[in-house]
C-alpha cells in the first residue's frame, strides 16, 4: 500500500498517529539543521519534516536532495506544528519523516505548478498534464465532475435512459462541415463524426424509448472563434408524447436542481422571451438579464431634424448607463475608439449627457434642443445622472454592435455578478434564414425542427415570416440550451425538404433512413441539447470553457499536447485508397 492517509485529511485528531503518504513535492525549504517539504496530491499539502534531532543525517541528506515534482513515499508520526498555517485543512499538523521513497524523479518543469503560476497559456496547453496537478484546474475537472454526476442522478430520476449512439455516422448536413472519416474497407466512402445525434434520437423515439438522455461529445469542422472547441460535449435529450411547455418544464427542472445542487441557489423564475423581442431589447438572442440597459428606438424621437447620420439610417437606438455621467470626455472618447474596433463595427457614438439638474449636454447639440434629448432620455429610461449612448445604421448591424457596448459597459461597471444567476428562455425563432450567398433558405436550427402550430401553410407565401416550435435557454448571456418540438410526419418533413431546396432525391439520399421510420408511426417529439462545457463554466462563476476541459483544443483547432492534428503515412493513405493533393 503506497499510502495510508491522502495529503489533505490529516488534523490534529491523528497527532501520534504512524502513518504513510505518497504524492508530489510541492516545493522544499532547507535551513541546514531542518528541511520542510510540502507534499501535494489530489486532495491537499501536507507539510513534512526532517529534523536533524529528531532525524539520521541520511535520511536529512535525502530530503536535500529532492526537486520539485519529484514523486516520493514517506512514512513518519503525525506531530503539531509550532508554526500552524490556517490556510490550509492541514495546517495544524507535519509529519516527522521516519522512512523516504523517491518513486520517481522529475526534471525542472516548464512553469510553476502552483495557482498562481508563470506558465502562459501556450506552454501550459503543451503540458497540460502538468497543468491539471494546479488547484484551478484539478478543482474545475473534479466541479465538471460533479455536475455531470447531478444530471445523471436527475434524468435518471426522472425516467430518462441513458442510451450511447454512434460516432462514425453518415455525413448530413446540420448547418457547419463534417469531421469526415475515411472506410478502409469500403473504398471511396466515408463517415462523419455526428455534429449531434439529432436524427439518433429521433429514432429512439420512434423506437418507443419515450425519454433518452445522452452525455456525448459532438464535433463540427468550423472556424473557431473565440472559447470554441471543434469537439464538444452536449447534454442530448428528447421526450415522446410532449408539447412544448412540457420540455420548457422539464428542463427549467433539471436546471433548477443544478443550481441548488452545485452552487446553493434557489431561482423560481424562468421568464420568456420572444425572439424578436429579445433583438428588439437586447440587440442578441441570449441577453444577460441580470442587469438592465435595455434598448430604447429612438427613430421618431430623432430623424425629425437636420442630422444626417440619423436621418439616413435604418435604426438609431440607444442605452442609458446608469452613472455614466461621471465619466471624462476622455473616457467617452475611448469608448467611442471602442466601438470603432473592426470587432464591432461602428462608425462612431453619439451620446448625451443627463445632469443631476435635469438638463442634458450632447455631442449633437447643434441639432438637438432639450426637449429632443429629454425624449432620447424617456426613451432609453434614462436617468439624472447617466449617460445616452446611440448609435444608428443597419438595423441588424447596429444591433450587434450596441449589444457588445453592452456588454462591454456592464463589465465594467461590475454589474454581470457571477454568482448571480439569470436564466432566461428566448423562443419563437425563425424557422429560417436566407443566405445571401446561396440565394435561398436554410433552417436556423435544423431541418427537422417544426414550425409552430398553424404556420405551416405561410410557408407557401412567406417563409421568412414562419415561427420555429423552438427555444433556447440562456443564463447569465449564454445560450446552455436550446431545442425544438420535431417534425414527426412524412409529409410535413418532405415539404420542410422542399422549401429547403432538396430535390427528392437529395432529400431520400440524405434522410432516408428517418423518412422510413416516419413511415411507421412516430410518435409526437421534441427535445432539447445542453452545452455541458459552457454550462458548467457558468455555473463554476467563469465563461472561459477550457479549464473545464481536460485537453482542450487551442484557437486553432489543435492540441499542441500531442501534435495534432498531423500528417499519416503514404501505406496509411494508400489503404485508404486516398490521395494528398494539397494547396502549395
Amino acid at each position: 500500500m503506497y499510502r495510508s492517509h491522502n495529503c489533505g485529511e490529516l488534523s490534529a485528531a491523528h497527532i501520534n498517529t504512524e502513518v504513510t503518504l505518497a504524492g508530489w513535492v510541492q516545493k522544499s525549504r532547507d535551513k541546514g539543521f531542518i528541511v520542510w517539504v510540502d507534499l501535494r496530491d489530489r486532495y491537499g499539502i501536507t507539510q513534512l519534516v526532517f529534523d536533524e534531532e529528531r532525524t539520521s543525517k541520511d535520511l536529512i541528506d535525502q530530503a536535500q536532495n529532492l526537486g520539485r515534482e519529484f514523486v516520493i513515499q514517506v512514512k513518519g508520526k503525525v506531530i503539531e506544528r509550532a508554526s500552524k498555517n490556517a490556510n490550509i485543512p492541514t495546517g495544524d499538523i507535519e509529519i516527522l519523516v521516519s522512512e523516504l521513497k523517491v518513486l520517481n524523479e522529475s526534471i525542472l518543469p516548464p512553469f510553476t505548478i502552483e495557482d498562481k503560476t508563470d506558465g502562459g497559456e501556450d506552454i501550459r496547453m503543451k503540458y497540460r498534464y502538468l497543468d491539471i496537478r494546479r488547484n484551478p484546474v484539478k478543482n474545475s475537472l473534479i466541479f465538471r465532475h460533479k455536475v455531470t454526476q447531478e444530471v445523471r442522478n436527475y434524468l435518471s430520476k426522472e425516467g430518462f435512459i441513458e442510451v450511447e449512439t454512434p460516432y462514425l455516422i453518415k455525413s448530413t448536413p446540420e448547418g457547419a462541415r463534417d469531421f469526415v472519416v475515411p472506410s478502409r474497407m469500403n473504398e471511396g466512402q466515408f463517415y462523419a463524426l455526428p455534429q449531434s445525434p439529432q436524427t439518433f434520437k429521433q429514432l429512439l423515439m420512434v423506437g418507443g424509448m419515450d425519454k433518452y438522455f445522452q452525455i456525448v461529445k459532438c464535433f463540427r469542422d468550423e472556424d473557431l472563434r473565440a472559447d470554441r472547441q471543434p469537439e464538444f460535449t452536449q447534454i442530448d435529450c428528447e421526450m415522446a408524447f410532449i408539447e412544448q411547455e412540457d420540455i420548457l418544464n422539464a428542463f427549467e427542472g433539471l436546471t433548477r436542481h443544478l443550481l441548488k445542487e452545485v452552487n446553493g441557489v434557489d431561482v423560481e423564475k424562468f421568464p420568456r422571451l420572444l425572439y424578436d423581442d429579445a433583438m428588439r431589447l437586447y440587440g442578441n438572442d441570449k441577453p444577460d438579464i441580470r442587469f438592465g440597459m435595455q434598448f430604447g428606438e429612438l427613430n421618431e424621437v430623432a430623424q425629425h431634424k437636420d442630422f444626417g447620420v440619423f436621418n439616413n439610417a435604418e435604426l438609431v437606438v440607444g442605452i442609458a448607463v446608469p452613472g455614466g455621467n461621471s465619466y471624462t470626455r476622455k473616457e467617452i472618447d475611448k469608448l467611442i475608439d471602442w466601438v470603432k474596433r473592426p470587432q464591432v463595427g461602428a462608425l462612431g457614438m453619439i451620446y448625451s449627457r443627463c445632469n443631476d439638474d435635469g438638463t442634458f449636454k450632447s455631442s449633437v447639440d447643434k441639432f438637438y434642443d432639450q426637449d429632443d434629448l429629454r425624449k432620447w432620455a424617456e426613451v432609453t429610461g434614462a436617468k439624472p445622472g447617466d449617460l445616452i449612448c446611440v448609435l444608428s445604421g443597419n438595423t441588424n448591424k447596429v444591433r450587434a454592435q450596441l449589444s457588445a457596448l453592452r456588454m462591454e459597459l456592464a463589465e465594467r461597471l461590475g454589474l454581470r455578478n457571477p454568482k448571480e444567476f439569470a436564466p432566461l428562455w428566448v423562443m419563437d425563432f425563425p424557422l429560417l434564414e436566407w443566405d445571401e450567398n446561396t440565394e435561398r433558405y436554410h433552417a436556423m436550427h435544423h431541418p427537422f425542427t417544426s414550425p409552430k402550430p398553424g404556420q405551416l401553410e405561410l410557408l407557401k407565401t412567406n417563409p421568412g415570416e414562419v415561427k420555429a416550435n423552438a427555444y433556447d435557454l440562456v443564463l447569465n448571456g449564454n445560450e446552455i440550451g436550446g431545442g425544438s418540438i420535431r417534425i414527426h410526419d412524412k409529409q410535413t418533413q418532405s415539404l420542410m425538404f422542399d422549401y429547403l431546396g432538396f430535390t427528392p432525391e437529395e432529400a431520400k439520399a440524405q434522410f432516408g433512413f428517418l423518412m422510413d421510420a416516419f413511415q411507421y408511426g412516430a410518435p409526437p417529439h421534441g427535445g432539447l441539447a445542453f452545452g455541458l462545457d459552457r454550462l458548467v463554466a457558468i455555473l463554476g462563476g467563469q465563461e472561459t470553457i477550457r479549464d473545464f476541459i481536460a485537453f482542450p483544443k487551442n484557437n486553432s483547432g489543435r492540441d499542441v499536447m500531442i501534435d495534432a492534428p498531423a500528417a499519416i503515412d503514404d501505406e496509411q493513405l494508400t489503404e485508404l485508397g486516398l490521395q494528398l493533393n494539397l494547396k502549395s
